[in-house]
């Protein structure tokens, strides 16, 4: 799910120009989902993995045998009844239903192995694309990549789909060249020149099906994932800003706005299954064909008494198991056309971790850890490197000298405070500041984890245990005195983003700096929603402290709690001031 300042939907010019990274079913895409899969395979899990796979391919052999006996025993009693031979149909029968004992065992125990190991696999690559998506701040820098429209989507759903389909088509194409080599046999014992018949028919097929279909196919899948992933957001991001909505009574842009996102997603939807009906027509008229073609073909065998009628039914199934075997890409072409769909997503997700943040071509602020926080020569531009926010900044703010950040709307105060966090770094210069875990940042719209109040109060040191009188005496000093009993305790789960007010939530966030006791607490507007009373009080705590405050904020009164005021002007200035001479004017307010 995406934060909550995030956009509802990806930028309308990046989401119109958004392409697959590769629409085509070629060895691009092939190398792409080696790729993605290479790392399981040579982890830690690799031995089990490794084990399943070879279990898999004994089953798919016992998988093969058995079918070959079955459809050499429906030519052996279809062709005892045609002879009205009574012991020989019998006798077929019996043994029969003896392979079935053996097979189904085999068929069962096949799809559960298949199944644990794409369980397995799908387990390891969600926790390693996590590990790279929380890692360097990774998810937050997406918000910046339109083209990485809904990661959520990726990590959930793109996953699962990769690791089944990718393992469905290991397999398929195994058991394919098993069937190939078992039925062949079956086969040219029958009528060689079926064999070279059912070569070309496959291999027309084949190019027919992937020059008409494949690129058009991929190209829906993947739209289609965007679009319902899309149209998702839209009515989650409804339910989360309901009470706004309702307030702005902006019932009728919001339904608009969802409504615009199911018509793309119903467009391509029903392009998808324009295409589908075609696919389906060319797929079933040769899998019909195929019942047909090999008793066309040895049936004047037949009737001439050369073959026995059984022959046509081992023909007919074997003719049906190497079609299968050697169409088995035009057959999958569907399925194919989802699973490239999935690759491109994932791997474009892969690429971006793996770029990182780091541009190449461009300068960035240089950040080196150190016990005080000072700005060296910095000069500050937004992530794209549109605009420049603040030019050559060199200030120092020792521990115990709080800074007060102030300056007209849209001059970078919040974005110093990114800096400082380590969340931007586009410019040049450098920082030094203390580790992350020093620093504790208190935005606006304070964030609210899921949990208990000890979770709440503790985030996001979760492990730290706190007494409850400890707790308690956090809630007085923020004036929140009866949360507990409104929770129903300390561990009861509750939603505090649904029932607490703003107001609430920031005081609430300023208990746990009292409890975390940081070095350095980043306020960006911290306390908009509270009255001056409750402001003046929850800063005096802070100040009593030993934590040095860094405040975003219009409020003069606030001034008195820091030693420096960093005054940001128009075209980049800046200027440093005393707090006891700085005096707030009109335009600051």
């Amino acid at each position: 799910m995406k934060p909550r300042n995030a956009k509802a939907a990806p930028n309308e010019k990046a989401a119109k120009n958004e392409k697959p990274p590769s629409n085509k079913l070629n060895l691009k895409l092939l190398r792409r989902a080696l790729t993605l899969a290479k790392p399981y395979w040579f982890s830690e899990e690799k031995r089990k993995a490794r084990w399943l796979v070879v279990l898999l391919i004994l089953l798919l052999i016992g998988d093969t045998e058995f079918n070959v006996l079955f459809n050499e025993q429906s030519g052996e009693f279809t062709s005892a009844l045609a002879a009205r031979e009574g012991p020989r149909f019998w006798h077929s029968i019996r043994i029969y239903f003896a392979l079935l004992v053996g097979a189904v065992p085999i068929y069962s125990y096949y799809y559960y192995t298949r199944d644990k190991l794409a369980l397995h696999w799908r387990r390891w690559l969600t926790g390693n694309f996590l590990d790279r998506y929380f890692k360097h701040h990774a998810f937050y820098r997406l918000l910046t990549k339109p083209d990485i429209d809904n990661p959520d989507q990726r990590i959930s759903e793109d996953i699962a789909s990769f690791t089944q389909q990718s393992l469905g088509f290991l397999l398929l194409f195994t058991s394919g060249l098993f069937q190939l080599v078992a039925f062949s046999k079956v086969l040219w014992g029958i009528s060689s020149y079926l064999v070279f018949f059912l070569v070309l028919y496959a291999a027309a097929g084949t190019l027919i099906g992937f020059g008409v279909f494949g690129e058009k196919m991929v190209t829906l899948y993947f739209n289609q994932r965007r679009r319902e992933a899309d149209f998702r957001f839209g009515l989650v991001r409804i339910r989360e800003n309901a009470e706004s909505i309702a307030l702005y009574h902006g019932e009728k842009q919001e339904q608009a706005q969802v409504q615009g996102l199911f018509g793309d997603l119903f467009t391509n939807f029903n392009n998808l299954i324009g295409w589908t009906l075609r696919l389906n027509f060319f797929q079933y008229s040769q899998s019909l064909l195929t019942t047909v073609l090999p008793s066309v073909i040895i049936a004047p065998r037949v009737l001439s008494g050369e073959l026995e009628v059984g022959r046509i039914v081992q023909a007919a199934g074997a003719f049906a198991a190497i079609l299968s075997a050697l169409t088995m890409l035009v057959d999958s072409l569907e399925n194919l056309s989802r699973f490239a769909a999935g690759v491109g997503r994932l791997d474009s997700l892969a690429r971006s971790f793996a770029a990182g943040h780091r541009h190449p071509t461009r300068d960035k602020i240089l950040t080196r850890h150190g016990e005080h926080l000072i700005f060296d020569d910095i000069t500050l531009q937004t992530p794209n490197y549109e605009r420049t926010l603040v030019k050559a900044l060199s200030i120092s703010v020792p521990p115990g000298t709080g800074l007060m950040i102030v300056g007209a709307s849209g001059l970078g105060k919040s974005s110093l405070l990114r800096v400082i966090a380590g969340l931007w770094d586009a410019g040049m210069g450098s920082i030094e500041r203390p580790g992350a875990s020093d620093i504790l940042f208190l935005p606006q719209h304070a964030y609210m984890v899921i949990g208990s109040l000890r979770s709440q109060l503790s985030y996001p040191n979760l492990d730290r245990k706190v007494p409850d009188a400890e707790l308690r005496e956090v809630l007085e000093r923020v004036n929140l005195p009866g949360l507990e009993e409104h929770c129903g305790g300390f561990d009861a789960p509750f939603d505090f983003e649904k029932i607490l007010s703003v107001g609430e939530r920031q005081r609430l966030a300023f208990a746990r700096v009292l409890l975390n006791k940081p070095r350095y607490v980043l306020l960006d507007e911290a306390t908009s929603a509270l009255d001056r009373q409750n402001e003046s009080a929850l800063y005096r705590q802070l100040a009593s402290t030993s934590t040095t405050l860094i405040s975003v904020s219009h409020h003069p009164a606030l001034v008195q709690y820091h030693a420096q005021v960093l005054e940001l002007t128009a075209d980049g200035g800046w200027c440093l001031h005393s707090a006891a001479e700085f005096r707030f004017t009109a335009d600051l307010e």
